[in-house]
């Protein structure tokens, strides 16, 4: 089992996958899949049951990337763990690529989802979870949200869903990194006390630092109870790891040009040695 300090490492080989793909695509979403890549090295290296050789294995947990934007990371992250061979990488919105600018299901093996209009994840999501409930299954659903999309009102709709349907089998984290496309959340429209918004529509509620593995990691593997979906909101720094591009929203859809490149690869390098 592989502890914390390793997982960051692999958090940190995904970032660097994650410049380069961006970088040699020339556009995507590079800043919020910074901010995620300690969820999806924890999920897919430690908490998630799955198995790479078999993509559809019935026992498989399900996640569903809600925030499709940040494809990156979950390209990464399916990489490294086996499901493709890392030389698609490169093709990253390429003509002909199955990696395109959101995940597309059928297309990328361990993607379960087709996302990227916000708003719609937790939704799909609910309805994984409850599927499996009626069916007797015991497999989990892990739904990765972004905090700007939380303005979008589906969300709440499927909160009230997934409390009043007891989906104790469902677990949404949202990547709290406070920047949108526009700029701060919340002066596009504010979102907090947002712990307290889902513990008032049912879900048991958990805040962590998004970067603190070992914080992560119990958090995700805290055993659910019977009753509740459960919330992780994950406070983390959009940009994560390179220093140029923490907290700041240009990033949020732009990569790096080939100077920017080199400096953040340096940077990322230097974190995994």
């Amino acid at each position: 089992m592989r502890g914390p300090s390793e997982l960051s490492r692999i958090a940190d080989c995904l970032r660097l996958d994650v410049i380069n793909m961006t970088s040699e695509a020339g556009s995507g979403h590079p800043g919020g899949s910074l901010s995620a890549a300690d969820l999806m090295a924890a999920l897919y290296f430690r908490v998630m049951k799955h198995r790479p050789s078999d993509p559809s294995w019935d026992g498989r947990d399900r996640f569903v990337l809600s925030k499709g934007h940040v494809a990156p990371v979950l390209y990464a992250a399916l990489a490294e763990a086996g499901y493709f061979p890392r030389s698609e990488l490169p093709k990253l919105r390429k003509m002909g690529s199955m990696l395109q600018g959101h995940p597309v299901r059928g297309k990328v093996p361990g993607v379960e989802m087709s996302t990227g209009s916000l708003g719609q994840g937790l939704s799909m999501a609910c309805g994984i979870a409850l599927a499996a409930k009626m069916d007797g299954k015991g497999h989990r659903t892990f739904c990765l949200l972004g905090d700007g999309e939380l303005q979008s009102g589906q969300n709440w709709e499927a909160a009230m869903f997934a409390a009043h349907y007891k989906l104790s089998n469902l677990v949404a984290v949202v990547d709290r990194n406070r920047l949108q496309i526009v700029g701060c959340t919340e002066e596009a429209m504010a979102l907090e006390p947002l712990a307290d918004k889902f513990t008032a529509f049912g879900w048991e509620t958990v805040r962590v630092d998004g970067h603190d593995m070992d914080a992560l990691v119990k958090a995700l593997e805290k055993p659910l109870g019977k009753e509740r979906p459960r919330c992780i909101i994950m406070d983390t720094v959009k940009g994560k790891g390179v220093s140029f591009m923490e907290n700041q929203a240009g990033f949020h859809g732009r990569a790096c040009n080939q100077d920017e490149r080199k400096c953040a690869v340096d940077e990322l390098k230097e974190a995994i040695e």
